[in-house]
């Protein structure tokens, strides 16, 4: 009788355990709905058009290229020069007082996998001076694997190299500022968005690349201010978020092209350099609640 009360127990325990991890999965994919409906496309797909000689006046130009998600693409701004590659044009420009030639590869919506095609709309005997990869938003939504991802990122990383480019990575950002998007599904996306940029950022390195840990240099800037960092979709960057991401970025490309301090701020890291340990995140608390 004993045993067979154990067996009815297991039996029981391990019914409910199952009703409790289908009730997750509901309520995840419930949720996630909910989400997209908020957040929907009033943007549409469609970045300013960014792409130009920036300070023409300059002369002895910088060649930029930018590559990604709509975040690289500046999807949320208004204006072209509020766009993440005009603002990053813009402070090379009066960093270096050289003119700067930005082009732009990166697609609203895509994953990781989808560098290799924007690398092939590049012309083939383009040389940029330095390319920026802002890439891991898409792949973190739509779940695809880590190793996935960052083994795309570490290939397109070694091709732009391969053309003589310095290369800049963007690391994930962390997905748990989304407001919009209730919990638990925003705990478990700023977990998944971490996860990923620390890859990304281990990955870059390797492969010879810079990396600019997002989440911790604008992170709390979008935690702290969401109504003036977020667009108005409050998901995509306003041209202020853009404006902070930029400038929060620029350290790393400066560094890129010999321009730079002896050292380099909290949350950047250069290849061959010891890679430190990020702070804690003040926002995992914050983030379950």
């Amino acid at each position: 009788m004993r045993t067979r009360w154990w067996v009815v127990a297991g039996a029981s325990a391990g019914g409910v355990l199952g009703l409790a991890a289908y009730g997750a999965r509901v309520l995840l994919q419930r949720q996630a709905a909910v989400a997209r409906r908020i957040i929907g496309k009033p943007l549409g797909e469609d970045a300013p058009d960014s792409d130009r000689v920036w300070k023409k006046s300059y002369g002895e130009t910088v060649e930029l290229v930018v590559l990604g998600d709509s975040i690289a693409a500046g999807l949320g701004a208004e204006r072209r020069k509020d766009t993440l590659g005009g603002r990053l044009a813009r402070g090379l420009a009066k960093a270096t007082h050289r003119s700067v030639r930005l082009r732009t590869a990166a697609v609203v919506g895509s994953e990781s996998s989808a560098l290799r095609g924007q690398l092939a709309t590049l012309p083939a005997d383009y040389r940029p001076d330095v390319a920026v990869v802002v890439v891991g938003g898409n792949d973190v939504t739509h779940r695809v694997p880590v190793a996935e991802s960052v083994s795309h990122l570490a290939e397109t990383v070694e091709a732009l190299r391969a053309r003589g480019a310095e290369v800049v990575v963007g690391t994930c950002p962390d997905l748990g500022a989304l407001r919009p998007v209730p919990q638990p599904l925003r705990s478990l996306g700023s977990r998944a968005s971490r996860l990923l940029a620390t890859a990304q950022r281990e990955a870059a390195l390797d492969s010879g690349a810079f990396a600019v840990s997002l989440a911790d240099v604008v992170g709390p800037f979008f935690w702290a201010n969401p109504d003036e960092m977020f667009s108005s979709d409050r998901f995509h960057p306003s041209a202020a978020g853009y404006q902070r991401t930029a400038k929060a970025m620029l350290p790393s490309l400066l560094a890129a092209l010999g321009h730079h301090d002896a050292r380099l701020p909290f949350g950047h890291h250069a290849p061959g350099a010891p890679s430190r340990h990020h702070a804690p995140d003040p926002h995992e608390a914050r983030s379950g609640a």
